[in-house]
């Protein structure tokens, strides 16, 4: 059976992430049998990464805070969570599924497919966000 995404269910939790005045800074999209759906949403990164055991997958979008010296500015990512367990038949499916969700997601700095829970260390995520962003100005003096 092929996967459908419900777009506007999808669309609202995207905007909400965007929204620089909501305090909802990730929303993972889960499968509900073969539809594509907003799942848990959240005010703090942690508790994101609960969300991603061995035998899941899903997709998440989140919002960072990054810049240097002279700017702060909300930076976003696209992550795919693909669990140790998860058959290799749905690992492959995911990788398509995957487009699904970006006719949602559609602005986003970088994106990340993760099955290593080290990965999803907020550090490494705001770094590669970071080399993503350009110009960096924190070795000037202020």
């Amino acid at each position: 059976m092929a996967t459908k995404i419900d777009k506007e269910a999808c669309r609202a939790a995207y905007n909400l992430v965007r929204d620089d005045n909501s305090a909802v800074i990730w929303v993972t999209f889960k499968y509900d049998g073969s539809t594509i759906v907003p799942g848990e949403q959240g005010a703090e990164y942690q508790h994101f990464i609960q969300q991603c055991t061995d035998d899941v997958r899903l997709f998440a979008f989140v919002r960072f805070t990054t810049g240097d010296a002279m700017s702060k500015r909300s930076k976003f990512a696209l992550i795919t969570w693909i669990g140790e367990s998860v058959s290799g038949l749905q690992r492959a499916k995911t990788g398509t599924d995957k487009t699904l969700v970006k006719e949602v997601v559609q602005n986003f700095a970088k994106e990340f497919v993760i099955s290593d829970r080290k990965e999803l260390e907020e550090d490494f995520i705001k770094s590669e966000l970071k080399k993503a962003g350009g110009a960096n100005y924190d070795a000037q003096a202020e």
